[in-house]
């Protein structure tokens, strides 16, 4: 691991302060005692959090959507917004601090975070704005005006067109003097939304007006205006954290690395960047000072970057005028609470270390990484998810450790609505080296448990893994570039099948079965075999939906004979002598058993929804999802039976587009609807070849979980 304390540092010119100031010239020290905290989730309870460190008193805000969430249970005070827009109310946020006396408030990040008109109207109600000044939030707001600043500024810009000529035809011809492959993204574009790479010409009016829809329905009318810009085919996103106070000082923290992406948002985010030689990495410190500089920039703001892995040069790409998603990574590489920092700063004090002294502490910490935990399945095109969090913890054992941290609103009971951003959580560790540190993440993440909807922890566990992320050869396009090894199908042991069926026999004990009958082994002279029956419901298995057979015989107290029986297997899987422990609390069962090769430790939660029974296991740090089949005489009694010639709504979404019609033949892969949720557009892609039979709902239609979007021609019966 490549120490951070400098060998030598590149001369840095003064960088004048555009800031108003107080008449004399030296800005008023006024501190900060209360505040409002203008956002929801994780980023709320950190913010107060720090706010209460310091002794200043925090008022949360909530929508109705909202109102049980944990963010809504912290501060001083919480304060209803109504509607799931309200997060977006300016003019009412503000009212509700003023009236109740409130002297700052605090945008977090997204929302109104980065809109300067708010930032206005906080000034002109006298309510402390924490973030930079309007102007600067303005100025690097709009991509293209903050290209012209950077341009003059001698910071590095990326190729491209940033100019008025808003015709389709006529961007095509910007772009084809760019020349393809080009990136097409919004002006008020950020976190990926409004953003399309368009690899040839062929394409480019159906990718541009694919962003423009997104890019309208995320950031309003004037989201539909586009920037053209030179595609570099093997980008890495580095970015620079850097702060600013109103006496004319800035500092850069470090730089974070956020090339692992999907749907060009980050998933990974890691300090120092791996690979990246020292005479880089200060040049990027100077170039994000200079543009902080250039804007006269106060406070928090995150300077981003694109660097050619082929040439190594960088490109500015964008300034976010607000505190990141990702600022814990920094603050475990420096030992500084930024949110601290926007406190003290926005108060009128200055920054409370200068450049050498953060590189000093810097050398003394190592590497860190944060993992964003996403509600969305990856398997499946990282298609988003929502839903009740039905068991959600983190191992006690890291809860000691101050190099693991876990930033999270949500948790066993939570709520995670459409409505929002699909983020759950933040992990965030830290190591002497990065080596250390990614080996602390993939042990942190084996003791993450979650369930009740889709998540990608088992995708950032295999992430991890992979040889080339922990060699740090890193590039936007890693994920797509390694998919194969990054989605490989794993085989599912036996021992998994058995410690699920001692999991689900010890839950239905407690639970009465059908017409009252008891489910379980129940009483010493109670039936003593049970068969089981798991359908395979992993995206990672090599044999999704697979039917596997769990025969589990008692044959002492605690002691258990349990065959495995599997289609193609000739003779079945037999465990002998299982001594098994079971406790069951509300919806989670722990098994510890003992096989006569080992012992094994696994946590099963049962999932009943009406007739059907999700089981998810945890064994040896890995996740398994099964669904246990009902017998066939319960299930021949109900009438069940599995729609397969249909295709169903995989969330909560709004219908944008149907991409087919009544009566029309497809192939396995033909994109059939176009869906909306959380805002962001999925293709939902036949799964068939066939023909179509009816489309369920129509454009602007909004639709639950589940619901049958398309009905497929059954196949005629073969005749015997």
């Amino acid at each position: 691991m490549r120490s951070l304390r400098a060998n030598r540092r590149l001369a840095l010119r003064p960088l004048p302060r555009y800031a108003s100031t107080a008449a004399s010239g030296v800005p008023k020290t006024t501190a900060i005692q209360s505040v409002l905290i203008a956002n929801r989730g994780e980023i709320a309870i950190r913010v107060n959090k720090t706010a209460e460190r310091m002794g200043i008193r925090a008022t949360t805000v909530y929508t109705d959507v909202d109102a049980h969430s944990w963010h809504a249970n912290t501060g001083f005070q919480s304060l209803g917004l109504g509607g799931p827009k309200g997060y977006l109310d300016g003019e009412k946020i503000i009212a509700l601090a003023k009236k109740n006396g409130i002297q700052a408030l605090h945008p977090g990040y997204g929302f109104l975070s980065e809109n300067p008109k708010f930032a206005e109207r906080c000034e002109q109600e006298g309510i402390v704005f924490i973030g930079p000044p309007p102007s600067a939030m303005s100025d690097m707001g709009d991509k293209a005006r903050s290209k012209e600043i950077m341009n003059a500024a001698n910071v590095p810009c990326v190729p491209g067109y940033h100019g008025p000529e808003q015709g389709e035809q006529q961007l095509l011809e910007h772009a084809r003097k760019v020349t393809f492959p080009v990136l097409l993204k919004s002006v008020r574009g950020g976190g990926g939304k409004g953003m399309r790479i368009v690899m040839t010409e062929d394409e480019f009016m159906t990718q541009l007006k694919s962003a423009r829809a997104e890019a309208k329905a995320s950031f309003g009318d004037e989201g539909e205006v586009m920037l053209v810009e030179k595609y570099i085919v093997r980008p890495r996103h580095v970015e620079v954290q850097v702060f600013a106070d109103k006496h004319g000082n800035t500092v850069a923290l470090g730089e974070r690395d956020c090339s692992v992406q999907r749907r060009h948002q980050k998933v990974l985010e890691e300090s120092p960047a791996p690979d990246l030689d020292r005479e880089t990495q200060l040049d990027l410190w100077n170039k994000a000072r200079m543009a902080a500089s250039a804007v006269g920039y106060v406070g928090a703001g995150t300077v981003e970057f694109i660097l050619d892995k082929d040439s190594g040069k960088f490109y500015f790409m964008e300034m976010n005028t607000r505190l990141q998603v990702e600022h814990p990574v920094t603050e475990m590489v420096t030992g500084v609470d930024l949110v601290e920092w926007q406190f003290r700063i926005a108060a009128g004090e200055k920054l409370p270390l200068d450049q050498a002294q953060v590189e000093e502490q810097m050398a003394q910490r190592g590497a860190a990484i944060e993992a964003r935990v996403y509600a969305e399945n990856p398997e499946k095109g990282f298609m988003p998810d929502s839903g009740k969090l039905v068991h959600a913890v983190l191992a006690e054992s890291l809860k000691g450790d101050e190099d693991v941290r876990l930033d999270w609103g949500f948790g066993s009971g939570s709520v995670v609505s459409e409505a929002y951003d699909g983020m759950i959580a933040k992990l965030i560790v830290r190591g002497e080296t990065r080596e250390t540190a990614i080996a602390k993440l993939a042990a942190a993440l084996r003791k993450f448990e979650i369930v009740g909807l889709s998540t990608n922890v088992e995708f950032l566990k295999r992430l991890c893994e992979s040889p080339a992320f922990v060699e740090g050869d890193v590039e936007t396009g890693f994920i797509e570039k390694w998919r194969d090894e990054l989605f490989k199908p794993r085989h599912i042991k036996g021992e998994v099948f058995a410690q699920a069926a001692l999991g689900v026999l010890s839950f239905q004990a407690n639970e009465p079965g059908p017409h009252g009958l008891s489910l379980g082994f129940g009483a010493a002279n109670a039936t003593s075999e049970r068969k089981l029956a798991f359908k395979v419901l992993d995206g990672y298995s090599a044999n999704e939906g697979e039917v596997v057979e769990a025969s589990v015989a008692q044959t002492g107290h605690d002691l258990y004979t349990i065959s495995i029986s599997r289609k193609g297997q000739e003779t079945p899987e037999v465990f002998t002598n299982i001594s098994a422990q079971r406790t069951t609390e509300d919806a989670v069962t722990k098994v510890n058993s003992l096989f006569s090769h080992e012992r094994i430790h696994s946590t099963i939660v049962p999932q009943e929804n009406g007739n059907d029974t999700k089981v998810t296991i945890f064994q040896h740090g890995v996740k398994t999802e099964l669904s246990l089949l009902p017998p066939q005489w319960y299930e021949k009694a109900l009438g069940l039976k599995e729609i397969a010639a249909s295709v169903a709504a995989p969330m909560p979404c709004k219908i944008l587009k149907n991409e087919v019609e009544e009566g029309q033949t497809v192939k396995k892969g033909t994109p059939l609807v176009v869906i909306e949720s959380m805002k962001m557009e999925t293709v939902i892609r036949s799964p068939q070849d066939g023909v179509i039979k009816k489309l369920a709902h129509k454009e602007g239609d909004i639709c639950k979980a589940g619901t049958i979007l398309v009905l497929f021609e059954e196949e005629p019966k073969a005749e015997e």
